[in-house]
C-alpha cells in the first residue's frame, strides 16, 4: 500500500503519546516525523502526567493508549474531548478491537488501531483523523455500523463505566483495593465502591469470577 505524503504546510502539528513504553512512543514519534518534519512532541508515560500537561497545553492530534499506569486511557479519552473536541484522539492499543473499539468510538475517539497495525496503516488513519474523519479498520466497519446505528444487545461489561472497567481489570490481574488505590491515586472506600458496582452489574461476587469473565473476554492480556 502506497501512502500520499502529508500536502505542504500541513506538517506543523502538536502531537501527543500517551504510551508507557518507551519503545512505542520512539517508534510512533520517528514514524509520524517522517511524514509531519515541522510536527512538535510531547510524550505522557501515565494518566497523572497527562492531567498535570493538560491544565497548560493543547494537541491537534492525541495518541492514547488504553493501559496506563494510575489510570485507564478510556477516561483520558472523555477528559480530552469534554475539554476540546477539536483535538483528534487515536486509540492505540494491544486489546483487540472487538472488545474495545466500539465502546472507545462511542465515547468519542476519532479512531482505533491495535499495536499490531502495520506503519502504513497508521499513517493512513493519522491523516483521517486529523482531517476531522474517523478511521476503523475494514474489519471493524460491518459491527461499528450496527453498534452505533441501533441498539446492540449488550454483553455485562458494556455497561460498566471506564473507571469501573479499569477497577475489574486491576481485580482480573489480582491487585488488592490497597494496590488499586494508590496506582489510581483514589481512596480504598473508593475502590471497594467501584468494586460492589461491577459484582452487582456482572451479577458475579467473587475475585476469582470477576478474573475469569475478563479473562473469557479478553479484557486483560
Amino acid at each position: 500500500m502506497v501512502v500520499a505524503p502529508f500536502p505542504k504546510g500541513d506538517g506543523m502539528k502538536r502531537i501527543l503519546l500517551v504510551d508507557d513504553h518507551e519503545i512505542v512512543r520512539r517508534g510512533l514519534k520517528q514514524l509520524l516525523k517522517e511524514e509531519y518534519p515541522l510536527a512538535q512532541f510531547d510524550e505522557a508515560v501515565s494518566v497523572p502526567l497527562f492531567r498535570a500537561m493538560a491544565i497548560k497545553s493543547e494537541w491537534d492530534l492525541v495518541l492514547l493508549d488504553i493501559n496506563l499506569p494510575g489510570g485507564s486511557g478510556l477516561e483520558l479519552l472523555t477528559e480530552i474531548k469534554r475539554q476540546n473536541l477539536k483535538t483528534a484522539v487515536l486509540m492505540l492499543s494491544s486489546y483487540p478491537e472487538e472488545e474495545f473499539a466500539v465502546r472507545a468510538l462511542k465515547l468519542g475517539a476519532d479512531g482505533y488501531l491495535t499495536k499490531a497495525s502495520v506503519a502504513e496503516e497508521m499513517l493512513l488513519a493519522v491523516r483521517k483523523v486529523l482531517a476531522g474523519g474517523k478511521y476503523v479498520s475494514a474489519a471493524l466497519v460491518e459491527k461499528l455500523a450496527i453498534a452505533l446505528g441501533r441498539p446492540l444487545e449488550q454483553l455485562p461489561h458494556d455497561t460498566l463505566s471506564p473507571r469501573e472497567l479499569e477497577v475489574l481489570r486491576q481485580v482480573a490481574l489480582g491487585k488488592t483495593i490497597k494496590d488499586i488505590a494508590t496506582g489510581l491515586l483514589i481512596s480504598e472506600k473508593t475502590v471497594a465502591t467501584y468494586r460492589s458496582r461491577i459484582s452487582e452489574k456482572l451479577h458475579l461476587s467473587t475475585n476469582v469470577e470477576l478474573a475469569r469473565y475478563a479473562l473469557q473476554h479478553h479484557l486483560v492480556d
